[in-house]
């Protein structure tokens, strides 16, 4: 038993290591690839740890069921949400929106009109950044611009663009069938959907160039 927990311990290193090797070089020194220690967490995400340093946190015990190419362009996906700048920074937002509650209650007690506005307008301008954080559809329009980010990364590494398009497309149907939240597999099924058609482009043009007949996806 104890031979297999080193064994395992050694792979999910290795792995770790692999991934970081992944990274484009102008990103190596400042984000970091480390096994989630989270209870049910997320397959892969990023979080900002510090100003300067960001942390892609890897579930190894679902990451070690999908095949290296789709590893490999589901964590480019990350490395391209980074690339973007749309990694969630820690926020300042529920805090200001306590605080603002807090001070609205109070003055409605002493009754102090400016500082009573001064309260609502934290509320209010915290509360604008919330929304802005957690709005859907803005997170989507980021994910798609993320897997585009994927595939420009996997042929910087040596894929070919049909391949690269490949393996996303493969990855993607895969969390679909793996994903029992609704809400979550629907998003995975637009991006696939988004994915197939920016391939479809993708070989329209690679076609006026040099003919090919096989589908991307």
């Amino acid at each position: 038993m104890t031979s297999y927990a080193a064994a395992s311990a050694r792979a999910e290193m290795s792995e770790l290591r692999r991934l970081k090797t992944l990274l484009p070089p102008e990103l190596q020194s400042w984000v970091m690839v480390e096994a989630t220690t989270e209870v049910n967490p997320p397959l892969v995400r990023c979080e900002e740890l510090g100003r300067d340093e960001i942390e892609i946190q890897i579930d190894l015990a679902k990451w070690d069921n999908l095949a290296i190419d789709q590893r490999n362009l589901l964590f480019w996906h990350e490395v391209g949400r980074i690339q973007n700048d749309t990694i969630p920074k820690e926020g300042w937002e529920m805090a200001a929106l306590a605080i603002g509650l807090g001070g609205a209650v109070g003055e409605l007690w002493v009754q102090d009109g400016l500082l009573l506005l001064l309260a609502l307008a934290l509320c209010g301008v915290s509360g604008f950044r919330l929304w802005q954080k957690n709005n859907g559809d803005k997170r989507l329009e980021e994910a798609l611009e993320a897997d585009q980010r994927a595939i420009a990364l996997a042929t910087r590494f040596g894929y070919s663009l049909p391949n690269a398009y490949k393996s996303l497309g493969s990855a993607l149907k895969t969390l679909v069938e793996q994903t029992p939240n609704r809400r979550v597999r629907k998003r995975y099924e637009t991006r696939l959907q988004a994915l197939r058609r920016s391939a479809n482009k993708a070989k329209s043009k690679m076609e006026t160039k040099v003919p090919e007949n096989r589908p991307m996806l």
